[in-house]
């Protein structure tokens, strides 16, 4: 299984759609309500997919309040306190992420996307995807000093029962038949991001050593999914949060070990900007897997030229073959509710450039 026009999950929400999110926390709008709301919208997203013309669908993670929140939402164990992140961009500055911080041993009370599954399965139309946050990301998003090390005094410990959920998650996943599943894994960007691991360091940590434990943690997610069963994916990128990100560097740091190491067959990178540097680290990647370039930035509405993305893509080609390449966007429009600073027609002409470049280039 192959998709040329690749997309990586999650489209902006409407105006009415947040609203009856907020009403709904409120208590002012009973869930029933919610659901129809939701469906209404991922039913038009997914036609407006079909219509464009790209290789794999989603439901835009319109149902979550970011990416990864399904995580606080199904399983108990989070507290009201939240990591501070560093974010750069337009109205950039220190802020809390969107995820909760661990306060007790977690507990799961439902399947993350329970809410999505049967929906995506009777109204996609063809093959779809599904996104998980990888355990990985928790170790950064969710440890805080001094609330999580009450019940985990070690960020090993807290990573195994991470790692317990997020597996049976996928072993459910791959029981209800979803073709496609990829593990949403941006905290590896810390890892290259020179002033963050001099702040590990800085804190007594060994920023190689915690990389090192983080793929170990994801790939036993993995365990015991029969080669072929399912097209397995990650998404690495530097951050996506209202046009913002938290990292930047290349790749280079890290990917010996995440593209030698880590055992999905395909790659979602973000290569949109300077940030991200150049394609050498792609010679990392194992013969046989495949790398979807995230060319085409989610973060600004000026639509980039066929041109510039195949000369790209030309480029990354001699890292790679060509044979083992698609294209994207670097990212999702609505890593968190209110999404990006650019306009639904603007994500809709990006993904249709996505979809013409493709074609042009491997049809």
């Amino acid at each position: 299984m192959r998709f040329r026009a690749e997309q990586v999950g999650s489209l902006l929400r409407s105006a009415e759609l947040l609203r009856a999110r907020t009403a709904r926390a409120d208590g002012a709008l009973p869930e029933p309500e919610l659901r129809a709301i939701e469906d209404r919208e991922i039913a038009a997203a997914l036609a407006k997919q079909r219509e464009i013309g790209l290789d794999i669908f989603t439901d835009g993670e319109l149902r979550r309040g970011g990416w990864l929140t399904e995580m606080a939402d199904a399983v108990d164990g989070f507290v009201q306190q939240r990591v501070e992140l560093e974010w750069k961009g337009p109205g950039g500055g220190r802020e809390p992420s969107i995820a909760f911080a661990a306060g007790a041993k977690l507990r799961q009370r439902r399947q993350l996307t329970a809410n999505e599954v049967p929906f995506l399965k009777r109204n996609a139309g063809g093959p779809f995807k599904v996104t998980v946050p990888a355990p990985s990301n928790f170790l950064v998003a969710s440890y805080k000093e001094g609330v999580t090390d009450r019940s985990y005094p070690t960020r090993k410990e807290f990573l195994s029962d991470l790692v317990d959920i997020v597996r049976r998650e996928i072993q459910w996943l791959v029981s209800e038949g979803v073709p496609y599943i990829q593990l949403d894994a941006p905290y590896y960007s810390h890892y290259l991001d020179e002033n963050q691991r001099a702040r590990m360091r800085d804190g007594g940590r060994d920023p190689n050593a915690e990389l090192d434990a983080a793929i170990a943690g994801d790939n036993h997610c993995l365990d015991g999914i029969a080669p072929g069963s399912v097209m397995l994916a990650a998404h690495i990128c530097r951050g996506n949060n209202r046009s913002r990100w938290y990292t930047e560097g290349g790749y280079d740091a890290i990917a010996e070990r995440v593209f030698g190491s880590l055992n999905v067959g395909t790659f979602l990178l973000e290569y949109d900007s300077q940030r991200s540097g150049g394609f050498a680290p792609l010679r990392f990647v194992a013969r046989g897997k495949n790398v979807v370039l995230g060319l085409v930035t989610t973060k600004q509405p000026e639509l980039e030229s066929y041109e510039s993305l195949r000369k790209q893509v030309d480029e990354a080609s001699k890292y790679m073959p060509l044979d083992n390449l698609a294209i994207s966007t670097q990212c999702g429009f609505a890593s968190v509710a209110l999404g990006n600073l650019i306009s639904p027609d603007d994500q809709w002409r990006k993904l249709a450039l996505v979809v013409e470049t493709a074609r042009k280039i491997w049809s």
